[in-house]
């Protein structure tokens, strides 16, 4: 079987975390595939945790997507470190990182359509975006 792991930072905030299970089981479902939400912090289940439940319910694949907007410390040092614990402790899974968000022509997309809103909005028009401009 083949699953997936958002993978976000964590926050105090619960909400936040939430977002990020809704957004792994809206991958599920739009997808087909088994998808967990993994946290490094502040927040549970961890990635070690969400990996142990995918192995324990088949999976013998496993990518884990990271949910980082640019290639900080966290995504340099800490997921290759604990990527490669993973792929010790469950021998039988293959484990792969996806590349993360930063660099993903579709984040500059998104960028353009907030401030195409901005614009829109601060020109006092309650219009959809594309009869703004």
């Amino acid at each position: 079987m083949t699953a997936f792991v958002v993978f976000a930072h964590g926050s105090s905030v619960p909400e936040a975390n939430h977002a990020i299970r809704e957004l792994a089981a809206a991958l599920q479902q739009g997808f087909g595939y088994t998808a967990e939400a993994a946290f490094l912090e502040l927040a549970t289940p961890d990635l070690y945790q969400a990996a142990e439940a995918l192995a324990k319910r088949g999976a013998t694949e496993i990518f884990v997507i990271p949910y980082f907007l640019a290639p900080g410390i966290h995504l340099r040092r800490d997921l290759p470190r604990i990527m490669a614990e993973l792929s010790g402790i469950h021998t039988g899974v293959r484990i792969t990182a996806t590349p993360a968000l930063d660099g993903h022509p579709g984040l500059l997309k998104i960028l353009l359509d907030r401030a195409r809103d901005a614009v829109g909005a601060s020109a006092g028009g309650d219009a959809p975006v594309e009869e703004r401009l």
